[in-house]
C-alpha cells in the first residue's frame, strides 16, 4: 500500500513536468480544428481564447435594456440558495438549490438592486437553458463553435445561459464534457485543477438535500428521500481546511480570471471553482468528452485514490 501511495504522490509531479503548464496561456484567436485537437484538446490542457467570439451581437447588445426588451416576460428556472453555494456541501449535507420559476425581468430587479430578496440567485440551469428557455436570444451568439464542433466531429450536447449576483458560487467538481466558456460582460474567476491531482482532492458521501425558502425568508434544509448518498468535494479551495485534508498541499491550482470577450477552454476531467462579478452573463458548450483510455485511466486512478485513503 506505501507503494501505491508513492505512485500517486509521484504520478501528478510527472505530468506537471511532461506536459502541464504553472499558468493558463492566452490564444491570441481560434486555432484550426486540427490545431487545436493536437495542441489542447488531445494533450487535456486549458488555455484562454481571444477573439473567438468577436462577431457576437451580444457582446454589444446584452445590457439590462435590451434582456428586458427581448425576454423580460419569459419565465426562467433561477437557483436560489441562503448563501451563494449551490450543489455544494453544507455540514453533513449536499444541498441543492431551491428552483424557483420567475420572469427575467424580476430576476434583473433583484441584480440590478430595484428588489431586495432574501437569499443568492443564479441562472445556472445546466440542460441547455440559453435554447430551451431563452431562444430569442440564440440569435445574438452561436448555437455551436464552427470549429470546434469540426475538431470533435460532433455538436454541443448543451448550450448554457449564466447570469448571477456576486455572492454566487461554484463550489469544486469536474464534468464530463469539453467546455467552451465564453464571458459576455463581467468577469470570472476560476480556480483549476488537473485530473492528475486527484490523489490530492478528498472526496466524501454526503445526505443530498435540497435548500428551501420557509414563509418567513430563513431557509430550511430538506432531505431528499429515498436516494443515494452523493459524492462530493468537502474542500474550499478559497480557504483550505489543511489539518483534515493534509494532502491538498501538494496540489497545484492554476488561477485565471476570463474576461469580457474572452473564452476559456476547460478540458474535461478538471476540476474547477468559479466566482463571478456581479450581473456577469456568460454562455457555455459542453461537448460530451470521449471515453477512451484518457477516461479508463482517470478511473484507475480515482479508484487507487479511494482505496489508499489520505496520500
Amino acid at each position: 500500500m506505501d507503494a501505491v501511495k508513492e505512485c500517486l504522490r509521484n504520478f501528478p509531479k510527472e505530468a506537471r513536468e511532461l506536459y502541464l503548464n504553472d499558468t493558463v496561456p492566452y490564444l491570441d484567436g481560434p486555432l484550426s480544428p486540427l490545431q487545436f485537437y493536437r495542441d489542447w484538446i488531445g494533450p487535456n490542457k486549458p488555455c484562454i481564447i481571444h477573439n473567438a467570439f468577436s462577431d457576437w451581437p451580444a457582446l454589444s447588445k446584452w445590457n439590462a435594456t435590451y434582456l428586458r426588451e427581448k425576454v423580460g416576460s419569459k419565465v426562467i428556472s433561477v437557483a436560489v440558495t441562503p448563501n451563494g453555494y449551490a450543489d455544494a456541501v453544507n455540514g453533513d449535507r449536499f444541498v441543492m438549490p431551491e428552483e424557483r420559476q420567475m420572469t427575467f425581468s424580476s430576476l434583473l430587479d433583484i441584480i440590478e438592486g430595484k428588489v431586495k430578496c432574501s437569499g443568492v440567485f443564479y441562472v445556472q440551469k445546466q440542460c441547455s437553458n440559453l435554447t430551451e428557455e431563452l431562444p430569442e436570444l440564440t440569435g445574438d451568439v452561436q448555437t455551436h463553435i464552427l470549429w470546434m464542433s469540426e475538431a470533435l466531429g460532433k455538436q454541443p450536447d448543451a448550450v448554457n445561459f449564466w447570469l448571477g449576483e456576486e455572492s454566487a458560487v461554484t463550489s469544486m467538481h469536474k464534468d464530463h464534457y469539453e467546455n467552451l466558456y465564453c464571458v459576455i460582460t463581467g468577469q470570472k474567476e476560476f480556480i483549476l485543477l488537473p485530473p492528475t491531482d486527484r490523489p490530492f482532492i478528498p472526496y466524501e458521501l454526503y445526505q443530498p438535500a435540497t435548500y428551501r425558502q420557509k414563509e418567513d425568508g430563513n431557509f430550511e434544509i430538506v432531505d431528499e428521500e429515498d436516494s443515494t448518498k452523493v459524492p462530493w468535494i468537502p474542500l474550499d479551495p478559497l480557504n483550505p481546511d489543511y489539518d483534515r485534508y493534509p494532502s491538498y498541499r501538494l496540489a497545484k491550482p492554476l488561477l485565471c480570471t476570463v474576461k469580457a470577450g474572452e473564452m476559456l477552454y476547460l478540458p474535461s476531467l478538471w476540476f474547477h471553482h468559479v466566482r463571478q462579478s456581479h450581473g456577469c452573463i456568460a454562455v457555455n458548450f459542453w461537448y460530451d468528452m470521449e471515453y477512451d483510455m484518457k477516461y479508463n485511466y482517470f478511473q484507475l486512478v480515482e479508484s487507487l485514490t479511494n482505496a489508499v485513503g489520505s496520500l
